[in-house]
C-alpha cells in the first residue's frame, strides 16, 4: 500500500515503556490508510514520571487525533483523559483515546479483545474454569471481559496483593462469577492466560508453571510476540493457544475503528 505523508497527514501516537515490542505503528498506519484516512501512528517512549508532561505537549499539538496507550500507563492515563465510557471508568484503566471538541475520551478494549482472540481461536469460555496472571491496566480489562463472557470461576494471580484484592472485590461484585486468588499452579483450570508482560525479554519468568499444563487446557498470552517461551511451553505440551498476536489483531481493529469515529 502506498503510504500518503504529507502536511495534511493526521498524528496518533501509541505511547509506553518499554515501547520497542508494540506493533500499532504499522498495523494502524494500514489501518488508518485503508480506510481513507491521511494518517499515521509513531510510537512515543515516556517514562512514568514523564507522562503528565508530555500528555500537556499532546494537547498543544492540533495535528494529534488520538492516542494508544500501552505498558504501564493504562491506568494512570484515566486521569489525563477528559471523559472515559462506562467500561473504562469501571476498570480504571484505557488503552486508546479520541481528541474530539468536547476533549480527549478514553476507552479500554483490551478485554473484549482477548476474549474475541480467544474464542476465535477455539477456546469455550461459558461455564468454565478460568485462571489468570496479571491485574495492571490489560489484566483488568481482561478479567472483566471473561466476567462478562459467562466463565464460571476466574482466579486472579498478581504480585501486588492490594491491587488483586481490590479486583476481585469489584468483579464479584457483579454477581456474575467466582472470582478468587490463585497461584502459579494451573491445574484444574480450562484456561490459562498470562495477562502480564513476561515474555517481552529473552530468559523471563513464565507466569505459570509449565509443567502442570495437560493437553485439555486452551492457553492465552497477551505479549505480541508468536514464539514466547510461555507460548513454546504451552504448544510442547499440546495446548491450543491464542497468542498476543491474534489479542493485537482484534484490539487493533476495535482502536482503528473508534478513533475514526466522526
Amino acid at each position: 500500500m502506498e503510504l500518503t505523508l504529507n502536511g495534511e497527514t493526521r498524528l496518533y501516537f501509541v505511547v509506553g515503556d518499554p515501547i520497542a515490542q508494540v506493533k500499532s505503528p504499522e498495523g494502524m498506519t494500514a489501518a488508518f490508510q485503508a480506510a481513507g484516512k491521511n494518517g499515521v501512528c509513531l510510537p512515543a517512549h515516556v517514562a512514568p514520571e514523564d507522562l503528565a508532561a508530555w500528555a500537556a505537549g499532546m494537547r498543544k499539538m492540533k495535528n494529534v487525533d488520538g492516542l494508544m496507550i500501552t505498558v504501564p500507563h493504562k491506568i494512570a492515563f484515566t486521569g489525563l483523559c477528559d471523559d472515559i465510557s462506562d467500561t473504562a471508568r469501571f476498570l480504571n484503566t484505557v488503552n486508546v483515546v479520541r481528541f474530539t471538541a468536547d476533549g480527549w475520551k478514553g476507552e479500554m478494549f483490551d478485554g473484549c479483545a482477548q476474549v474475541e482472540a480467544l474464542l476465535k481461536n477455539g477456546a469455550v469460555l461459558q461455564g468454565k474454569k478460568v485462571i489468570q496472571a496479571g491485574a495492571g491496566g490489560a489484566g483488568t480489562a481482561i478479567a472483566h471481559a471473561l466476567v462478562m463472557a459467562g466463565v464460571a470461576e476466574l482466579a486472579i494471580v498478581e504480585t501486588d496483593a492490594n491491587r488483586r484484592d481490590n479486583l476481585i472485590e469489584r468483579l464479584n461484585s457483579l454477581g456474575k462469577a467466582k472470582v478468587y486468588a490463585g497461584s502459579s499452579d494451573p491445574t484444574g483450570f480450562d484456561v490459562v492466560v498470562n495477562a502480564t508482560p513476561m515474555g517481552m525479554k529473552a530468559g523471563d519468568p513464565l507466569p505459570f508453571d509449565a509443567d502442570k499444563l495437560t493437553a485439555d487446557m486452551f492457553v492465552g498470552d497477551v505479549v505480541t510476540y508468536p514464539d514466547t517461551a510461555w507460548m513454546s511451553a504451552a504448544r510442547e505440551r499440546g495446548c491450543r493457544v491464542s497468542t498476543g498476536l491474534d489479542m493485537y489483531a482484534a484490539v487493533r481493529d476495535l482502536m482503528a475503528e473508534f478513533l475514526l469515529r466522526d
